[in-house]
């Protein structure tokens, strides 16, 4: 089926669905899903936001954004994950528990401001990892219209580009708290250490990073093209420098380099 094709599929299912309150981060596929539904429905789609310590301020501003310069109804909800029981201790599911929690204020937003369904963007590529969110999505009979489209990420990106989106190619991005080993304890403190580290690898020019948190370790995670950039004497010894200031005893590069999901590369299969 041609992208094309797809488009068609997904701005008639968001238009069946009358009004949709978007689960709006600023990322690659919510931001193509929330320009589609703004497209179909005008005033009958509104973005709405989570800001928590999970969450850092430059994706927060960005996704306001978005909305101001397009004239969207942004609502922004206030979220503290580390109070959701069972969370902070970091289990297999943990991203259940927060999906949980978040899409039922979302619904509960959606519902005061008359909006008759929640739709968020997860593709078919996410269904091939790890992903125990999705099940609370589908608990909560919360819409997917890229994946009832079948879009791929690649797809996605491609019709952000043809519709002029900033995000066409902006890197991938997923909260905080998945920097953290499965059973290691999330703290406040140790979200924004990761936050700020991820920031300053960010200012100093590389796109796609994770700062992966192994209790006092830091482990970078880049694309592997960037390897020579980062061991030049001077970015070796800025980053090092910068994150040990920031409380990492250690920092180290993962030889593999940048990939989704590499925590759950420890679970059992």
């Amino acid at each position: 089926m041609s992208i094309n094709e797809k488009y068609k599929i997904l701005k008639d299912h968001i238009k069946s669905l009358g009004s949709v309150a978007v689960a709006f981060s600023g990322g690659v596929d919510s931001t193509l899903l929330l320009k589609v539904a703004h497209d179909v429905l005008n005033n009958n789609a509104i973005a709405v936001t989570a800001s928590s310590s999970s969450f850092p301020e430059r994706e927060l501003n960005e996704s306001k954004n978005f909305c101001d310069e397009n004239n969207i109804k942004q609502i922004i909800i206030y979220s503290d994950e580390l109070n959701i029981p069972g969370f902070k201790n970091n289990p297999e599911n943990r991203c259940y528990l927060c999906k949980k929690e978040l899409f039922t204020e979302i619904l509960k937003t959606a519902r005061e401001n008359n909006i008759a369904h929640v739709i968020e963007g997860s593709n078919i590529d996410d269904l091939g990892d790890y992903r125990p969110g999705l099940q609370a999505i589908d608990e909560l009979n919360i819409k997917s219209p890229l994946r009832f489209a079948k879009f791929s990420k690649t797809e996605v990106r491609q019709l952000s580009w043809e519709l002029g989106l900033k995000t066409w190619d902006k890197p991938s991005f997923a909260c905080l708290a998945s920097r953290f080993v499965y059973g290691e304890t999330i703290t406040e403190e140790k979200l924004k250490m990761v936050g700020r580290a991820e920031e300053f690898l960010i200012n100093l020019g590389f796109r796609q990073v994770r700062v992966r948190i192994h209790e006092n370790i830091a482990r970078i995670e880049i694309n592997p093209e960037d390897f020579g950039k980062i061991i030049q004497a001077d970015n070796r010894i800025k980053i090092y420098d910068a994150l040990k200031n920031l409380g990492f005893s250690y920092v180290t590069l993962d030889l593999k380099g940048y990939r989704t999901g590499s925590m759950n590369e420890t679970l059992k299969k």
